[in-house]
């Protein structure tokens, strides 16, 4: 936290000019979003990022493709990954840390196995073992088998070696933190993985449970 605090004293100027880029770029629909996400101990929480995209619709109303809403300086933050530097006011606040799994959406919590609830026995970090690891073009299965491994191997040792490769990672031009447009959900992973086992219950009781959660959420947005 102490550090956040440094770093958005150094870098403040900076993060306040890509904003007023964004939000021009934008067409005035703003320079950030913010999204419900699971942290420490499957606690909901709001990440906030720098936004990338316009919320352009086509003639039925519906959102443009991802490739057409990215403007150029949204292309840029999402390549240099300065899109995840707000987080650094979720460090600030305790909801993340520098370090740590990357924090999913909700709706995947009904398709965890046991022992991938385990992700969540430490905060989650803007950068991590799975992300410096090639996050945007790993499978599923090795993002989730990257994470537990942070998780059990928890060090300061390591933090600082991960450090280390994201900062390499992005004097390289490597994407630390960005995904491939089109990729695929965790959800769509684990149901495929339990179609082919033929544990069509699995599925049934995971998406009641996904439902039972989003809508809670959803209760939730209403009264705030």
């Amino acid at each position: 936290m102490l550090l956040s605090i440094v770093a958005l004293l150094c870098i403040g100027w900076f993060l306040l000019l890509i904003a007023l880029w964004l939000h021009f770029a934008n067409k005035g629909t703003g320079a950030f979003f913010k999204q419900i996400r699971v942290g420490k101990n499957e606690r909901l929480f709001y990440i906030l990022k720098f936004k990338s995209m316009t919320d352009e619709c086509d003639e039925k109303g519906e959102l443009l493709p991802d490739a057409q809403r990215l403007t150029k300086i949204g292309r840029f933050v999402r390549v240099t990954s300065i899109d995840e530097l707000p987080q650094l006011l979720n460090v600030l606040k305790g909801d993340m840390s520098f370090i740590g799994p990357r924090p999913w959406s909700p709706d995947y919590l009904p398709y965890y196995n046991e022992r991938e609830h385990h992700r969540h026995d430490v905060r989650p970090g803007i950068s991590g073992w799975a992300q410096v690891n090639g996050r945007a073009i790993a499978g599923w299965k090795e993002r989730v088998a990257y994470d537990l491994e942070y998780v059990d191997g928890l060090s300061l040792a390591f933090d600082l070696k991960i450090f280390g490769k994201t900062l390499t990672n992005l004097s390289n031009h490597r994407s630390v933190g960005v995904e491939k447009s089109g990729s695929y959900s965790f959800f769509d992973y684990r149901k495929a993985e339990w179609a082919a086992q033929g544990r069509q219950d699995l599925i049934e009781k995971a998406e009641k449970e996904e439902a039972e959660i989003m809508r809670k959420i959803a209760d939730n947005e209403r009264i705030r």
